[in-house]
C-alpha cells in the first residue's frame, strides 16, 4: 500500500543537488519502501539508517553521518523532515530544515501543530514546491 509522495519522482532528477535518505528505519526497511514506491533507483546508494550511528534522532548523529558520507558541510545542508524528532536532529546538526506535511501520516492537525512548534525554516505540503523553496532559500542565504 506504500505510495510515493506526489511529485517526488518528478523533482528528484531535477534538483541538481546531491541528496540522500537519512531515516530512523532499518536499511532493509528503507530499501523495501523505496523499491515498492519506485524511488530506489533515484536515491541509492545514498541511504543512511539510524542503525549506522550510536544515537538516533533527535540526536544529530544520523544527519552528521550522512553529511560526512556525502562530503557535505552540515551548515550547507537542508533536511526535509516530517517529525519533530527529525527537526530537532537537523537543528542540532547545524542544518537548515523544512517541515514536510504532505505525507498521508502528517494529515493530522496535532502533528502539524507540533511540527510548527519546532520552528523549522519553512513548512510545506506540496513536494512540487521544493525546487522553488530551495532556490528561495539560496537567494536568502546569499543576501545575508
Amino acid at each position: 500500500e506504500l505510495k510515493p509522495i506526489p511529485g517526488i519522482k518528478e523533482i528528484l532528477p531535477k534538483l541538481g543537488l546531491p541528496h540522500c535518505v537519512a531515516s530512523s528505519g532499518t536499511l532493509e526497511r528503507i530499501r523495501y519502501a523505496l523499491e515498492v514506491t519506485g524511488l530506489l533507483g533515484l536515491l541509492e546508494p545514498h541511504l543512511f539508517s539510524a542503525a549506522m550511528v550510536k544515537r538516533g534522532k533527535p540526536a544529530p548523529d544520523l544527519f552528521l553521518h550522512a553529511a560526512a558520507a556525502m562530503r557535505a558541510d552540515p551548515g550547507k545542508c537542508l533536511v526535509i523532515e516530517d517529525s519533530p524528532a527529525g527537526i530537532a536532529a537537523a537543528r542540532a546538526a547545524g542544518m537548515r530544515v523544512f517541515a514536510f506535511t504532505g505525507g498521508s501520516h502528517a494529515n493530522n492537525p496535532a502533528l502539524k501543530a507540533r511540527l510548527a512548534s519546532t520552528e523549522p525554516d519553512f513548512i510545506f505540503a506540496d513536494m512540487l514546491q521544493l525546487p522553488d523553496l530551495i532556490a528561495d532559500l539560496g537567494a536568502r542565504v546569499k543576501a545575508s
